[in-house]
């Protein structure tokens, strides 16, 4: 088995999971995976990250053009600004509607620098900060421009009423860390006006520095 059909299975074993525990529904999210010359392999628009097939995802030469498989889903400007700007740290985008993520974004008192707050040390560990964008509606390039003034300093974005988007070098970790957020966002709403024990400063400087994640 060669490595695109390889990850031709991987994004649809994937996407299967997260549809099946109820972390996207209907038709809703989309992921990418570099591939190894450089191209682009996109889930396809309108199809349930539940019941894709591997033919049907759509590649991307280096160039853009697509060679092969159905329409990409229509937030690529948004995943090819991940790649653009995160360069080798991107080696896979995945995007969801998750019910916590997604109520966490409408809460007024959210930091938009730094939208989860200190709860455990695998979210600083898998996210580190996460940047709470304004709403974009759906499809809108600007939602890549959004991304490109970050100019590559963050792996995880939180799009205000929309869900999360979530960068990594390899689609595994992109997986995991986009549950990590949203299993950190269902956290903080079941502790809202709780007064919960947060990690403190030194805490999260511990954790920054020893697993060398992007805070600063």
């Amino acid at each position: 088995m060669n490595t695109l059909t390889k990850l031709r299975e991987a994004i649809c074993l994937y996407g299967r999971s997260l549809f099946e525990r109820g972390l996207t529904n209907g038709a809703s999210g989309n992921i990418s995976v570099r591939t190894p010359d450089g191209g682009l392999l996109v889930t396809p628009t309108g199809v349930s990250l539940g019941a894709l097939d591997p033919a049907e995802l759509s590649l991307f030469d280096t160039n853009g053009a697509l060679l092969e498989g159905s329409p990409p889903t229509k937030e690529m400007p948004l995943h090819e600004a991940f790649y653009e700007t995160r360069g080798a740290k991107a080696g896979a985008v995945v995007h969801l509607h998750s019910t916590h993520s997604v109520a966490l974004s409408m809460l007024p008192e959210v930091d938009p620098d730094n939208a989860l707050p200190p709860l455990t040390a695998y979210s600083i560990m898998r996210l580190g900060k996460v940047v709470l964008l304004p709403y974009y509606r759906p499809g809108d390039p600007e939602m890549g421009q959004a991304v490109r003034r970050l100019a590559g300093r963050r792996s995880a974005v939180l799009l205000a009423n929309h869900g999360p988007v979530v960068a990594a070098r390899e689609l595994e970790a992109a997986v995991y860390a986009i549950e990590e957020l949203e299993e950190t966002a269902r956290l903080t709403l079941l502790l809202r006006g709780a007064n919960p024990r947060l990690l403190t400063p030194s805490q999260i400087r511990d954790v920054v520095d020893h697993f060398d994640v992007e805070w600063d």
